[in-house]
């Protein structure tokens, strides 16, 4: 391999992986962050923030249909939907398909994400951005939590790990918002990283989610591009049934949506909940 023209993440000392370049698309600091955009001839075309794989065209619907269908078909009947980051636009993509939700709104920090993502990554809002229900800010989703009057039935932390702008999603005060703006039988997620080398992190929002909410979990999906093992999405509401989602209503209401999905399923989703036991332990 030619390591000149070769990317190489720097999320951890000592280890990571690296990628090669076939073409840089775009690469420039916006206002928050240095944003990369390259093609891999493996996994298609890939975003970088601050040195940090964020997404690719290859393997993206693993992460979030994970994010979205899991919450989504969990709650019994949701209608308004509030995303956290999310700038690449496919959460935003996968809540769309669902014809009952009456309003999304979407917080997004970096404008240039959002549209340097919709010239570079189509394929993943895949035309989500014109739905009509979508009301788009350009926000600290920390700050916007701590000052919208509005409550929502998910909440879907879609953030960056706990570094530069995502710091602040990962914070006592976050959470604390986020329940307060719930409405009852509301549920929350978010990306917690891959626990085998991230464990403190997942610990740490384990705590402050549990001062708030007394169903506090992880579920998991292995996803290629983020390197280490199995990423968690963290879990927390407070109807421990939502959770433990008997399977005959969860198929019903998968069948009934008319979603076709390429890695989630009503199986998927039950098991998901099963954690390693290395993490069982720290928790």
């Amino acid at each position: 391999m030619d390591f000149n023209n070769t990317w190489r993440e720097t999320l951890y000392s000592g280890i990571g992986q690296h990628f090669s370049i076939d073409k840089i698309l775009y690469h420039e600091k916006t206002h928050y962050q240095d944003l990369m955009i390259f093609e891999n001839m493996t996994l298609g075309r890939i975003m970088v923030l601050n040195g940090i794989v964020q997404t690719t065209e290859y393997d993206e619907f693993i992460y979030h249909e994970m994010m979205s269908h899991v919450p989504l078909l969990a709650h019994s009947a949701p209608r308004h939907v509030l995303i956290i980051g999310g700038g690449d636009g496919a959460i935003l993509r996968e809540i769309s398909r669902y014809k009952n939700i009456q309003k999304i709104t979407m917080v997004e920090i970096d404008h240039s994400v959002v549209e340097l993502c919709k010239q570079y990554l189509p394929k993943h809002n895949a035309g989500a951005y014109k739905d009509r229900r979508l009301k788009l800010i350009i926000d600290d989703g920390a700050h916007f939590i701590q000052t919208t009057h509005e409550k929502f039935d998910i909440i879907i932390s879609d953030s960056t790990d706990p570094i530069g702008p995502g710091t602040s999603l990962y914070t006592t005060d976050f959470y604390q918002g986020c329940r307060n703006h719930l409405n009852d039988g509301g549920i929350f997620v978010a990306q917690n990283g891959v626990c085998f080398l991230q464990h403190e992190t997942a610990i740490e929002s384990y705590k402050k989610l549990k001062n708030y909410f007394s169903d506090v979990s992880f579920y998991q999906a292995t996803i290629p591009t983020y390197y280490g093992g199995i990423m968690i999405f963290s879990w927390a509401s407070n109807n421990s049934l939502l959770r433990k989602i008997n399977m005959n209503t969860l198929t019903n209401r998968y069948k009934q949506s008319g979603i076709q999905c390429r890695y989630y399923n009503p199986e998927i989703h039950a098991n998901s909940f099963a954690l390693p036991q290395y993490l069982l332990n720290m928790l």
